[in-house]
């Protein structure tokens, strides 16, 4: 039954790999649980008890709630499929409620921090460097998504009309403005990879580990962590700060926020209202050191 779930959400559903990759982990963890604890072997078999036990488990194995949230997205999301394709009578996860978690404000870089990096900071003379640089202006530039970087191809950059088509989340397409500094900043890599590589062509997929394969999660996090180290001492360094930070600087700078939903791929406003919260706290901390009554 996960399998079939899990074929489902990927040919028909079209979720990206790492969402189906969080699905398969999660219902995995539930089949161990239940083979474990009850010797259930079919996950389809568990009721509101059984599925209760395991979230209550997770909870006192300390699990942060956002995280247990998640894993009751996916029994959501699982059982709705078995009762719609009828391998079920009656859906067992109605009754189980999220738990409650803290607003987190979204992390972000200074301005003061982003333009040191691009403007002090020294990349290598090199395809590695010219890739590295391009990974950040990119993720800065564009705040686009780690999978949407990772996927995008050379086709879909646009130089004279200077756009960039993202293939986002349910296979959404969107088209996002570029600055001409980014635009130049691909070009210089291009030129970089025909010498690298020996070729007149152009890759496939824009960006490219030095041995010419298309890049993956794990080196755009480790490129992204080396250098915002070198800028800031923020805890999280990943690429995701770095759209945050391209939202907020955005935001910081006067855009609209329906503007800002749409060149983040946002499906509601809900979500790209978060920034906002970032926003007023940078007010208050203005009111705070400059009003006398403060």
């Amino acid at each position: 039954m996960i399998d079939f779930f899990l074929r489902y959400i990927e040919t028909e559903r079209r979720l990206s790999p790492h969402t189906v990759k969080a699905y398969k982990s999660d219902l995995e963890q539930l089949a161990l649980y239940l083979s474990a604890e009850y010797e259930i072997s079919e996950v389809q078999k568990a009721d509101f008890q059984l599925l209760r036990s395991w979230i209550m488990s997770l909870v006192e194995s300390k699990l942060d709630h956002r995280s247990v949230n998640r894993k009751i997205a996916t029994l959501r999301a699982f059982y709705g499929f078995l009762v719609r394709r009828k391998h079920i009578l009656i859906d067992p996860t109605p009754r189980i409620v999220a738990l409650k978690t803290d607003k987190k404000l979204p992390v972000f870089v200074e301005e003061t921090q982003t333009q040191f990096l691009f403007d002090e900071v020294a990349f290598a003379d090199d395809f590695n460097g010219h890739r590295d640089r391009l990974v950040l202006e990119m993720l800065y530039g564009t705040g686009i998504r780690l999978s949407e970087l990772i996927g995008l191809k050379t086709a879909d950059v646009h130089f004279f009309d200077r756009t960039i088509k993202v293939l986002g989340k349910r296979n959404k397409q969107r088209i996002i403005p570029v600055g001409e500094v980014l635009m130049l900043c691909i070009q210089k890599y291009l030129q970089t990879y025909r010498l690298h590589f020996n070729t007149e062509g152009t890759p496939n997929y824009l960006l490219l580990t030095d041995d010419g394969e298309q890049t993956y999660p794990v080196l755009i996090q480790r490129i992204v962590k080396n250098y915002l180290s070198l800028v800031t001492t923020l805890s999280q360094k990943s690429p995701h700060v770095l759209r945050h930070t391209y939202a907020t600087h955005l935001l910081n700078r006067g855009a609209d926020l329906n503007a800002i939903k749409d060149l983040l791929g946002h499906s509601s406003l809900a979500a790209t209202q978060v920034y906002t919260h970032n926003n007023i706290e940078r007010l208050k901390k203005a009111y705070q050191e400059a009003h006398p009554k403060a």
